[in-house]
């Protein structure tokens, strides 16, 4: 039926039913949870930091004793940003709160809205980012492009998806040239480079005439890292193995020091007790 220019049209009752509920299931998404868990024989300080223009992340920093979980509520099903782990953590007669590794500069537990100074292990999440394997898929993946100080895991909750984890201690096996030796001396190493950001190059980092998968391509440096932690970020265009998707979870478990990484820090350990024996540094004021 011809309609004349200008005049009303309502939509039938059934087709403005069926447009209100894609509304419902387009706004009205469930919040996810998401649980820490350390498996460090030491004191982690998980941290986060949302992605500009998206929901806030319930909490920016917290302590997590070695053994210890903790589940964070209500994380918008939209969130997108990134978590990694402090480790090393104390007060100074101040009170100001500081890590030796990944620390945010904050002077506080809680990051706000700063990231963490690398090198540090990231877990990279954009939750409900569309396309992949359904309308609301979750992306996440493990980071090693900013340099690696942790071993982590990432599992999903409440769906049959894929664990990603960087689960090997790569300071172990960490060039001399890309080393952060652990404060107060020794060759203990706390964290270790990439190499863009141990050497700063366009073609390390992909950037300039390199900044395509197809000027980019894997370095020496990239590929122990690949070695170590297969599935995750090696260097910037490193997409094909290292980036996942869950349509339905809902929630996330990341674990620091995994089955598999849970001798990391002994030797450290047990440097830093020749060092205190010796009078060399002093025990730091650790917070947990």
């Amino acid at each position: 039926m011809a309609m004349a220019a200008g005049a009303p049209y309502f939509l039938p009752a059934t087709a403005a039913f069926f447009f209100f509920i894609l509304f419902l299931g387009a706004n009205c998404v469930t919040a996810a949870k998401f649980t820490f868990h350390n498996n460090c024989p030491e004191t982690v300080w998980p941290a986060t930091l949302s992605s500009a223009g998206h929901p806030a992340f319930p909490t920016t920093g917290l302590a997590l004793p070695p053994g210890t979980s903790l589940s964070v509520t209500g994380v918008t099903a939209t969130w997108s940003g990134r978590v990694w782990g402090r480790y090393r953590c104390g007060t100074s007669g101040g009170g100001r709160f500081s890590c030796e590794s990944g620390d945010c500069g904050t002077g506080q537990v809680a990051c706000n809205s700063s990231g963490g100074a690398p090198p540090a292990t990231l877990v990279e999440f954009t939750l409900g980012g569309g396309g992949g394997a359904g309308a609301l898929s979750d992306f996440y993946d493990v980071s090693n492009v900013d340099g690696f100080n942790l071993p982590i895991e990432v599992r999903p909750e409440g769906a049959r998806c894929r664990t990603t984890s960087c689960p090997a201690d790569i300071n172990r096996v960490c060039p001399s040239e890309l080393a952060v030796r652990a404060a107060g001396g020794g060759a203990a190493v706390a964290a270790c480079k990439s190499a863009c950001l141990a050497f700063g190059t366009d073609e390390y980092c992909c950037r300039g005439r390199f900044a395509s998968p197809e000027a980019c391509g894997p370095s020496t440096y990239s590929r122990l890292f690949k070695a170590q932690c297969p599935q995750a970020y090696s260097y910037a265009f490193d997409d094909r193995s290292s980036t996942f998707t869950c349509g339905n979870a809902t929630g996330y478990r990341i674990t620091f020091c995994p089955a598999a990484a849970t001798k990391l820090f002994s030797k450290m350990q047990e440097q830093d007790g020749d060092r205190l024996a010796a009078g060399l540094i002093r025990r730091r004021n650790l917070n947990s």
